[in-house]
């Protein structure tokens, strides 16, 4: 007997359940509602999806869903422009050895006749799409995630050799807004690692510098640029517009004073630094991991921890620490991966090896312990006993 599509399809439809729209809005308003899948291709959803849905086209369903959805447990409801092809992709779904999985019958046609709600969201144009294109193709990303990076907003402290790579990177991944905090200019001995510039804009400002470049690699980027020192008075002002907040800086005060805020205003810091030939990183994330600090109660003494201008840093290494904190900052963005709360990663240029040491909260921690005896900013000068030369660069 000859086997055509519509007897295939009769044959699908005996084994997958479908349900009406409004039955799917009842078990979406309840407990444990299930995952909705929409696997139209991404110009189908210019009219809009059903809330929360996750998109995957269904040509590309079989290589994404363990991703999207690792738990076969996990009740699915899946739909399509007119309750075909969601049909088939539920068929694939069962065979795949998910357990509970439902066909929405006349697709997101009936879906939005019948008046449910749907939710329209931001699309990719076709420039984003070819500029993407190698996010896209990844299960972690998609245009769902690219979407999440164009919605997302960075703060790089310092526009130095840690906010360099940084920035470029975050730029070229499509992060949407990249904030850049840099009161200083352009300097020819910055040039040795602060890719970000170059010798005609020697004497210009470093956050325009930073701009033109960021700007020249991706359009899609906007750059807002705060020419000024982060203090007590402009902190919680300037990171409160900001999703992640990026430590390119070189001192002490400065440090302490992005813990505390970023602590105050629950915001992640990613941290890195420099010295010579060794760098290290790691995430500081309220309610996910320990603070500055819990890894540094309190600063060295003056003169102990020489700057990079006063030690010396090899150029190159702050292109491997400044990328290691763009990767932790898309990630969180995207919300996917381990980032490294908990964990400092230490780089040793001149052995060309990493090691990674656990931190702990500390629950006698001033500023994130169990009863914090700081709960506002104080004078951090004073408290690193520091010469009041506050730098943002590295």
């Amino acid at each position: 007997m000859t086997v055509t599509f519509q007897s295939l399809l009769d044959h699908t439809r005996r084994s997958v359940r479908e349900v009406a729209a409004d039955e799917l809005a009842r078990a979406l308003a309840a407990a444990g509602a299930p995952t909705v899948i929409d696997v139209r291709e991404p110009d189908e959803h210019q009219n809009g999806v059903i809330p929360g849905a996750k998109l995957i086209p269904r040509g590309l369903l079989e290589l994404r869903i363990e991703n999207a959805v690792p738990d076969r447990g996990t009740p699915l409801a899946i739909y399509c422009a007119g309750g075909v092809r969601s049909v088939l992709a539920a068929k694939t779904l069962l065979d795949l050895g998910y357990q509970d999985v439902v066909s929405l019958a006349g697709g997101f046609s009936r879906w939005a006749q019948t008046g449910n709600k749907v939710e329209v969201r931001r699309q990719l144009t076709p420039d984003q799409m070819a500029r993407y294109a190698r996010h896209l193709s990844m299960p972690e990303v998609g245009e769902e995630g690219q979407l999440k990076l164009l919605a997302g907003r960075v703060l790089c402290i310092g526009a130095g050799g840690l906010g360099s790579p940084a920035a470029l990177y975050l730029a070229a991944a499509g992060v949407g807004t990249i904030g850049i905090i840099d009161a200083d200019t352009v300097d020819r001995s910055n040039l040795q690692r602060q890719i970000l510039h170059s010798e005609d804009r020697v004497g210009m400002a470093k956050v325009d510098s930073a701009e033109k470049t960021l700007k020249g690699l991706n359009s899609d980027v906007t750059v807002k640029k705060h020419m000024e020192r982060l203090t007590s008075e402009n902190v919680m002002r300037i990171f409160s517009e900001y999703d992640v907040i990026l430590d390119g800086s070189d001192n002490f005060p400065t440090r302490y004073l992005i813990n505390d805020a970023c602590v105050f205003l629950n915001k992640p810091n990613i941290h890195g630094s420099i010295f010579r030939f060794d760098g290290q990183a790691t995430v500081f994330w309220p309610g996910h991991g320990p603070c500055y600090r819990c890894l540094y109660p309190e600063p060295p003494p003056p003169g102990m921890a020489p700057s990079c201008q006063e030690a010396g840093v090899l150029g190159v290494l702050p292109g491997v620490v400044g990328v290691i904190e763009a990767i932790e900052a898309v990630k969180l963005l995207l919300g996917c991966g381990e980032v490294l709360a908990g964990r400092l990663l230490t780089f040793d240029a001149l052995r060309m090896s990493f090691r990674e040491l656990k931190i702990r909260r500390d629950v006698d921690c001033p500023v994130c312990g169990d009863a914090p005896t700081i709960t506002e900013l104080i004078d951090y000068e004073q408290f690193c006993s520091y010469d009041g030369q506050v730098r943002h660069q590295s």
